[in-house]
């Protein structure tokens, strides 16, 4: 492991060996066969010897030598090969002289443009979320990062798509609030449901029935009182009343936001297979500064929660007592 960057390895040394051999015999047998195609010459007035069969009537074929200056380029990159073995990572575990890695060159590289990144951004990180995301200049800053990073599965508009959650409504899975948003991008989210509660596919279709009629959407009655024993099975995590716990990942079966689908087909395939999804934690890759302006600008998008503003203290003057002598004169 590099700096939080995987390094794959091999199981064993064998591997190791095989490759590293395999490599330089490799390199060698074009050395021995480079070297026994332009050992001989032709001599003064000896014609080159024809190759069979001849085509299209006249068409011949001669074993000629090489040309030299495709010998010379051969033999070129033959050595250059050795060379680039012996300084870079090639032959198997081998490191190089060098000792280089691509993962360590990136990591140079975004540690540079981050420092560079961060000087830029310092402004916006001392400020509140809400007031960063009034801010145009981070508004447009904090666009550009999203359309880099998020709109590969969110879009680029934020509205999301089948599986990826509608970043511009008031339905929030593990809240909307801008410290929420904050530790969902910073720390990343798990979602998963277990397939197969209901049993078997009719008791599936009746359980998804049974959710439709909680959220008052045009249901089949039957099916839907055939369900709402099966459905027991869910409510420890989307509660008896189908509301969910939003702060818990849990969703709220009764709203008109569905990550994959609110019909009755979706629903039904979601409690058969289960569902596994989640979004990947970005602190790491972004740092803290890029954080801060994502959250603001995806809380800009209009889904995002509005904090609770503290109750104003009223100051209350102390009641006169009756009984407390008059001030002497």
């Amino acid at each position: 492991m590099i700096e939080g960057y995987a390094v794959p390895d091999f199981v064993s040394d064998f591997w190791h060996l095989y490759i590293a051999a395999a490599t330089v015999i490799g390199i060698v047998a074009m050395m021995w066969l480079l070297k026994s195609q332009t050992t001989r010459k032709l001599a003064a007035g000896e014609d080159a010897e024809l190759m069979h069969p001849t085509w299209d009537g006249d068409l011949q074929e001669f074993n000629n030598p090489l040309p030299r200056w495709w010998m010379f380029l051969f033999w070129f990159l033959l050595l250059f090969g050795v060379v680039y073995l012996v300084l870079y990572p090639g032959a198997g575990k081998f490191a190089g002289v060098w000792n280089w890695s691509s993962a360590d060159q990136y990591k140079q590289e975004k540690d540079r443009v981050d420092a560079q990144f961060n000087e830029v951004l310092k402004p916006f990180m001392g400020k509140d979320l809400m007031a960063v995301s009034a801010d145009p200049v981070a508004k447009e800053m904090g666009q550009r990062l999203f359309l880099t990073y998020c709109s590969q599965c969110h879009g680029s508009d934020g509205k999301g798509s089948s599986g990826f959650p509608d970043l511009t409504d008031g339905n929030w899975l593990f809240g909307g609030a801008p410290d929420d948003i904050k530790a969902s991008i910073a720390n990343g989210r798990v979602g998963e449901m277990p397939g197969g509660l209901a049993g078997d596919d009719k008791g599936a279709k009746e359980v998804a029935n049974y959710v439709l009629m909680l959220g008052g959407k045009p249901h089949n009655a039957a099916l839907a009182e055939a369900g709402k024993a099966k459905y027991a099975a869910c409510a420890g995590c989307h509660g008896e009343d189908g509301k969910g716990n939003n702060a818990a990942g849990f969703p709220n079966l009764t709203d008109a936001s569905w990550q994959y689908g609110g019909s009755e087909a979706a629903i039904t395939e979601s409690i058969v297979k289960g569902r596994k999804g989640g979004m990947p934690a970005q602190m790491e890759n972004l740092g803290e500064a890029k954080v801060h302006l994502l959250t603001a600008y995806v809380w800009g998008l209009g889904g995002g929660a509005k904090p609770v503003a503290p109750a104003p203290v009223v100051a209350v003057e102390p009641a006169a007592d009756a009984a407390a002598p008059a001030p002497a004169k």
